[in-house]
């Protein structure tokens, strides 16, 4: 059995699930994202919650992933996701350089230009 499989994914209110065979569409504040799950495994919208429930045992070993995919799509039109990232050491350093490229100071010969993707935010401290 899978632990993590059997947990029902609980869908927030202001998101929009819809299943259609193998593709789960969710939309919420934060955006629309379609995640396939894998075949055997299928999506069940019950009470609120959505539960991932397998065919039969042989597809036990991906029963817990296609919970987390579904989980981590309904999570991330919800809340988005974050990442920290901790820069140690001496003289290195991050700056924001205008409001679309993170200059990284890292011990190179040179600072390091990353400009970012659209729809990320970075807020250095």
């Amino acid at each position: 059995m899978s632990r993590i499989g059997k947990k029902p994914i609980p869908v927030p209110s202001g998101v929009k699930v819809n299943i259609q065979g193998n593709l789960v569409s969710v939309q919420g504040p934060k955006g629309k994202l379609d995640t396939p799950v894998p075949t055997g495994i299928k999506v069940e919208q019950k009470d609120g919650h959505l539960v991932a429930v397998r065919e039969n045992d042989s597809q036990a070993a991906i029963h817990g992933l296609a919970r987390a995919l579904v989980f981590n799509a309904v999570e991330g039109v919800t809340n988005g996701w974050k990442k920290e990232l901790e820069i140690v050491g001496i003289g290195y350093r991050v700056e924001m350089k205008g409001k679309g490229t993170v200059v990284f100071t890292l011990g190179f010969s040179h600072p390091i230009e990353f400009p970012l993707p659209a729809g990320i935010d970075v807020a250095v401290d």
